[in-house]
């Protein structure tokens, strides 16, 4: 099983709340990584207790996160103590994040891939130069942004668009 990590907050009601209407408040206050920590604890101890069902659990990481040097030490120790193999989990990044400080991204997706795990680079397809960046961001896998993937089956543009993706992704390994 591959599985993605989504945040979603209840309200009073006990009706459920998206992240785009929380995560611009946590990102203006400047508490993303500490939602990122929170997220990432659970992520690991809910893969330890069900990581004979998967082979890889994707978690998002804010873009904030990657600039919090205190972060990557958090990852990295909690990678230590968990009882969970480090390519059992891919942390997914968005393309924008990445790009904006992109060599915070270089280090810190060369530092958590040394010690096994995987990145995606997500929304991929959303920057101007997403191909460049590509060649210089050595992730996983490419998830390509939903603005080319909607409509995907009556529109040839975005379905050009989709299969240009998946070759360039698919001679590179991704």
């Amino acid at each position: 099983i591959h599985c993605e990590v989504l945040l979603r907050m209840n309200d009073e009601r006990g009706g459920i709340i998206l992240p785009g209407s929380f995560m611009p408040a946590v990102e203006r206050y400047h508490l993303a990584a500490r939602v990122d920590k929170w997220v990432v604890s659970h992520a690991f101890d809910w893969i330890a207790q069900h990581q004979s069902q998967i082979d890889l659990c994707a978690i998002n990481l804010s873009g904030q996160s990657l600039s919090d040097p205190q972060f990557l030490k958090f990852i990295q120790s909690s990678l230590r103590q968990a009882d969970i193999p480090c390519d059992k989990i891919c942390f997914e990044i968005t393309e924008t994040a990445a790009i904006s400080q992109i060599q915070i991204a270089q280090e810190f997706i060369h530092t958590l891939s040394e010690m096994g795990c995987q990145f995606s680079l997500d929304d991929f397809g959303s920057g101007l130069s997403s191909f460049a960046y590509l060649r210089t961001l050595k992730v996983d896998i490419l998830k390509i942004d939903g603005q080319f993937v909607r409509d995907i089956e009556t529109n040839p543009i975005n379905l050009a668009m989709v299969k240009s993706i998946h070759e360039i992704a698919h001679l590179m390994g991704k």
